[in-house]
């Protein structure tokens, strides 16, 4: 385990504040959400049958926890985001262009490889999704979407200052986004791993949002695994914020623009992944019956992480740890929930 604890940590709200702050951060940030991008709430799965071709693949190697249902004769998966759930959502609602939703994301995460300061095998996040035209599928269009989600971030934030005065000792974060592409970080630091780019760039930039992640660099590696069937792999990104706290670029949204007909065509042969042309969702989607989206996932732990200045994930959410984990935290007077 990677669980670390900078020196002299000290929570700047108590456990039961903590939860209050939670809990009005949450609706704060829905609100403004909804405004800047014009989403409308809607509710969401818990699980999915495997056969339909809805649950997340992820990168590929994760396996969902799935169960049986007796009474239908049939398996489910418990989701791993709702990528594809939504928009098959958006066709089924209607919703029209410039119109989008949103839900709580709430997955379990059995095989992830790391937990640490900031990752846990329970998820919970915001996924929103949004009808767009053909003309909207561009870089632009991609950085403006980015740009209002930074923007409900430091409204947030702002608030949340002004509520809990105590946080104000935290720097406050950089409204401003850098955009690059993955490829540009390769070509700058060639010899560093991903990770290690991310984090010498969010430390000189603060706020930022990395370009194209799913497909292979120049160097024939990805920044980052993306399952072929949602983002394309050109218009998508994850906007990162630069922890003063952890000393680290801290990831924030995974979001793009999703596939069209032609795009998943090709990335599904690129990943080896032609079976999945016989799934009714990637039917519908390859002959053109679901609408054009962008959409994208927003950690809600993350987010109160990051707004309440906490050193770990377990003292805004509550999981399951190991015991190396624990007694790091207790001897700390780390308080996870």
């Amino acid at each position: 385990m990677n669980t670390y604890i900078p020196e002299g940590y000290r929570s700047l709200l108590s456990v039961y504040d903590t939860q209050k702050a939670i809990g009005l951060l949450k609706r704060l940030f829905e609100d403004q959400l909804a405004a800047n991008l014009n989403l409308f709430r809607v509710s969401a799965p818990l699980f999915v049958e495997e056969s339909t071709g809805l649950n997340d693949n992820l990168n590929g190697y994760e396996r969902p926890v799935a169960f049986d249902i007796p009474n239908i004769g049939r398996e489910a998966q418990v989701v791993q985001s709702l990528a594809k759930w939504k928009r098959m959502a958006l066709h089924v609602y209607g919703f029209y262009p410039g119109k989008g939703l949103y839900t709580d994301m709430n997955a379990i995460r059995r095989d992830e490889d790391v937990l640490d300061n900031l990752h846990s095998v329970y998820v919970d996040q915001w996924d929103w999704e949004k009808v767009i035209e053909q003309k909207d599928r561009t870089i632009d269009y991609l950085k403006t979407t980015v740009m209002d989600i930074a923007a409900a971030v430091s409204e947030t934030e702002r608030t949340m200052r002004a509520i809990y005065p105590q946080l104000q000792v935290m720097p406050q974060l950089e409204r401003q986004v850098t955009f690059i592409t993955a490829q540009e970080l390769e070509d700058r630091w060639p010899d560093l791993t991903p990770k290690e780019r991310e984090h010498a760039f969010l430390k000189e930039h603060k706020t930022a949002f990395i370009i194209g992640i799913g497909g292979a660099l120049k160097s024939g590696k990805k920044h980052d695994g993306r399952s072929p069937d949602y983002d394309d792999w050109t218009l998508n990104g994850d906007l990162l914020y630069w922890n003063e706290l952890l000393d680290c670029a801290f990831e924030l949204s995974s979001m793009g623009i999703r596939v069209d007909p032609e795009a998943l065509d090709r990335q599904l042969t690129i990943a080896g992944c032609d079976d999945r042309r016989e799934r009714t969702y990637h039917k519908m989607l390859l002959n053109g019956e679901l609408p054009l989206t962008i959409g994208g996932g927003i950690g809600q732990s993350r987010l109160s992480m990051l707004l309440l200045g906490k050193a770990h994930i377990g003292e805004v959410q509550a999981s399951v740890w190991d015991t190396e984990t624990l007694d790091i935290c207790k001897a700390a007077g780390v308080k996870l929930l």
